[in-house]
C-alpha cells in the first residue's frame, strides 16, 4: 500500500490574515491548517474583512469570509461574548453555579474547523462542477450549532425543558472528590455496575436509583444532580479504595488530570486526525447544486452525539446521508421531549438524514450493508474499539467492495494507551486529557463541563477530516481511512489554551434588567471602556470591575450593548433562557422556528 499522507493536503496553500499573534482565531486556523498539510501564508484582508483563500495545483481557488453579527465583519465579537450570546454560558452554567464561560478557546476552534471545512468543501464542489464561488461562515451560526440539541430541548412545543443556569448544584455533581482530595469521573453505560458499586459502599437503593437517573441523562441535559448520600460516601474514602470498588463492580474510573499529569501518561498529539490513504480512482460525482457535497453519498452508523453531528454537518453541506439503525430504530428517537413522535434532540442532529434498519449481528444484513457501500463515498462509524473487525466491516473489508471509499472512524481515544476498560466517552476523556482541569480552573469547580464539550467538537473535527479526505481523493486520486477521536479534539483545545499570550480581561455584569458580558482583553478595548465610563486611564481591570458594575446597574443591558458595540468593544447580553434566543435579531438568521427551534447551517454558499 502506498501511503500518500501525511500531509493529506500537502501542496495546497491557505492564505489570509495571520499577522496578529494575539488573535486566537488566526492561531486556531493556522494550527489546524498545518495539521492538514496546508502551507499557511499571510495575506491582508480586503477592507478589514476576514477572507481566507484555499488554493493548489489542479483546483480553482476557494474563498471563505468570516462574518460576525448580521453581515458585518467579525468586529465587536470574541470567544467570551459569543459564548454569552449563543447560550453556551447558560448551558455550561446549568451545573457550574451560574452562567459563565468555558475557559477555553472553544468556539474559536469550532469556527476555525468550520472555516476550513467550508473552504475544502467549496473547492471540492467546484472541482465537481458546482457554480457556487463564494463561501461564508457565521461566527454566531457556529456558536448556535454547538448548543443545537439543548436548544431543541428548551423549545419543544410540548414538554420543553426549563433548565436555567444554576438550576443544579455545582457541588452535588460529577466529578466527585475522594477523602484524599482526588477529583475523578465515574463512567458506566449500564445500570447494573452503577447499582452494585453504590450497594458495596452502603448507599441505599433509593439514593443510587435517583443518582442513576441524573447520571444517565447528563449527556442530554448538561446537569447530573446527585443525592448528597452518594457524594458523602465517596468523600469518606481514599481514591485508591474507590478504584478497587470500581474494579469489583465493573465501573470505570479516571482521575481528573492536570496537564503535567496528562503529559506524563501520553504527550498530547500534534494532529486530531490520522489518514491512511492509498491510490484509488475517484468516481465521477457531478455537483449540480450550490451545496458543495451534492451528489456524494454517506452511510453513517453512529450513536449519541459525536458521529451523528459529523453526519449532520456532511448533510448540511449537501451530502445524501443514510443512517444505519438497529431493528426498531435508534432508542434515542424516543427520548423526551418529543415533536411529531420523535425526540427533538435526536432530530436536531439527524433530521436531514434518511434511515435504514439493519441487524449487524446477522451475516445476511451485514452483506446488505456491504452492498450499500459499493456506491457510497463515505462510511462513517463510531463503534466501540474492535467491533468493526469483529463484524468484518473494517476498512480493508469495505475497501474490497469499494476501493474509492473514504472509511471514517470517529473514536474516543485514538491510538493513546489508556487503562483497559476506560470508555472513550465525553466526560472520561475530558477528565483524562486535562480539559476538565482547565475548565475547572476557570470557573472554580473541581472539574469539567457537563456540556458535551468533546462530543460536539469531536463531531466537527470528524466532519472536517472526512471533507479533507474527499478533497484529497479528487486531487490526488487516493482513498482509504480517516481516524479522528475525542482525545484528538481535547488535545487541540489544550494546546490552544496553553498558547494564549493575552491576559483575559472579561466579566459578566448585572445591568438594570439582565446580565451583560464584556471583553476588554485587547488593550484598545480596555482603553475604550475606561474612556466611556470615565475611569482612570491606567487603572487595572480588577480595579475597574466594581465601579463598572455600579454604573452598568443604572441602565438596561440593551442600552450598554448598543453603546459598547458602537465603539467596537466585544459585548453581548448573557442569555439565560435558551427559549429566548430566537428573539435576538442578531441570532435570528441562523434559527428556524417550528415544533422546536432548529439551528440552520452556519455556512452560506453563493
Amino acid at each position: 500500500m502506498s501511503d500518500v499522507s501525511p500531509p493529506v493536503l500537502g501542496g495546497c496553500r491557505l492564505l489570509g490574515p495571520f499577522a496578529d499573534p494575539h488573535d486566537p482565531l488566526q492561531r486556531a486556523l493556522s494550527v489546524q491548517a498545518r495539521a492538514l498539510g496546508l502551507d499557511v501564508r499571510h495575506a491582508s484582508g480586503e477592507g478589514g474583512r476576514r477572507v481566507y483563500r484555499l488554493e493548489g495545483e489542479g483546483m480553482q481557488p476557494a474563498h471563505c469570509s468570516i462574518t460576525g453579527w448580521a453581515s458585518d465583519a467579525p468586529r465587536a465579537i470574541s470567544e467570551f461574548t459569543l459564548q454569552a450570546a449563543c447560550g453556551l454560558m447558560a448551558v455550561h452554567g446549568r451545573a457550574s453555579g451560574q452562567a459563565q464561560a468555558i475557559d477555553l478557546d472553544y468556539l474559536t476552534n469550532v469556527a476555525a474547523s468550520l472555516v476550513l471545512t467550508g473552504l475544502m468543501a467549496s473547492a471540492l464542489g467546484r472541482l465537481r462542477g458546482s457554480k457556487a464561488v463564494e463561501c461564508s461562515l457565521s461566527l454566531p451560526g457556529a456558536g448556535l450549532l454547538c448548543i443545537s440539541q439543548y436548544l431543541a430541548g428548551a423549545t419543544a412545543e410540548e414538554g420543553a425543558e426549563q433548565l436555567p443556569a444554576g438550576c443544579s448544584s455545582a457541588r452535588l455533581r460529577p466529578p466527585f472528590i475522594s477523602a484524599d482530595g482526588v477529583a475523578f469521573e465515574l463512567e458506566t453505560l449500564d445500570a447494573g455496575p452503577w447499582l452494585a458499586f453504590w450497594e458495596a459502599l452502603g448507599v441505599s437503593r433509593a439514593d443510587s436509583c435517583n443518582g442513576w437517573q441524573g447520571f444517565l441523562l447528563r449527556y442530554a441535559r448538561a446537569i447530573a444532580p446527585m443525592p448528597e448520600a452518594l457524594c458523602q460516601a465517596l468523600a469518606a474514602l481514599p481514591y485508591g479504595q474507590i478504584v478497587q470498588h470500581c474494579a469489583a463492580a465493573g465501573m470505570a474510573i479516571t482521575a481528573v488530570h492536570d496537564l503535567a499529569q496528562r503529559s506524563a501518561l501520553a504527550a498530547p498529539g500534534d494532529s486530531p486526525w490520522s489518514f491512511d490513504l492509498h491510490p484509488a480512482k475517484s468516481p465521477p460525482r457531478p455537483c449540480t447544486q450550490a451545496l458543495p457535497l451534492d451528489g456524494l453519498r454517506v452511510i453513517e452508523s453512529c450513536r449519541r452525539i459525536q458521529g451523528p453531528l459529523a453526519g449532520h454537518l456532511l448533510a448540511t453541506l449537501g451530502a445524501q446521508v443514510t443512517r444505519v439503525e438497529m431493528p426498531g430504530g435508534d432508542p434515542l428517537r424516543g427520548m423526551t421531549p418529543l415533536a411529531q413522535g420523535c425526540s427533538v434532540r435526536f432530530d436536531a442532529l439527524n433530521g436531514l438524514k434518511s434511515a435504514v434498519e439493519l441487524d449487524l449481528k446477522s451475516a445476511f444484513e451485514r452483506e446488505q450493508l456491504r452492498q450499500s457501500v459499493c456506491d457510497a463515498d463515505v462510511f462513517l462509524h463510531n463503534w466501540a474499539p474492535g467491533k468493526a473487525e469483529a463484524l468484518s466491516l473494517d476498512q480493508p473489508d469495505l475497501a474490497a467492495v469499494n476501493p474509492a471509499l473514504i472509511y471514517a472512524y470517529a473514536g474516543g481515544w485514538g491510538d493513546a494507551e489508556v487503562p483497559a476498560g476506560l470508555p472513550g466517552t465525553d466526560f472520561t476523556v475530558q477528565a483524562w486529557s486535562g480539559v476538565a482541569h482547565l475548565i475547572g480552573q476557570g470557573d472554580g469547580n473541581p472539574g469539567g463541563s457537563l456540556f458535551t464539550v468533546l462530543d460536539v467538537f469531536g463531531g466537527v473535527i470528524a466532519a472536517q477530516g472526512v471533507v479533507a479526505a474527499l478533497l484529497a481523493r479528487h486531487l490526488r486520486g487516493c482513498a482509504g481511512r480517516m481516524d479522528s477521536s475525542l482525545l484528538g479534539a481535547a488535545d487541540v483545545l489544550c494546546r490552544s489554551r496553553l498558547a494564549r499570550v493575552q491576559e483575559a480581561r472579561t466579566g459578566v455584569f448585572q445591568c438594570k434588567d439582565v446580565s451583560l458580558a464584556i471583553d476588554c482583553s485587547a488593550a484598545h478595548d480596555l482603553q475604550t471602556v475606561r474612556r466611556l465610563f470615565d475611569l482612570p486611564a491606567q487603572s487595572p481591570w480588577q480595579d475597574m470591575r466594581e465601579p463598572l458594575q455600579e454604573q452598568l446597574s443604572r441602565q438596561t443591558a440593551g442600552h450598554w450593548q448598543s453603546l459598547l458595540f458602537a465603539s467596537h468593544v466585544p459585548v453581548a447580553v448573557v442569555w439565560q433562557d435558551l427559549a429566548q434566543l430566537h428573539h435576538d435579531p442578531r441570532l435570528a438568521p441562523w434559527l428556524a422556528s417550528g415544533s422546536y427551534t432548529r439551528v440552520l447551517s452556519p455556512w452560506r454558499f453563493t
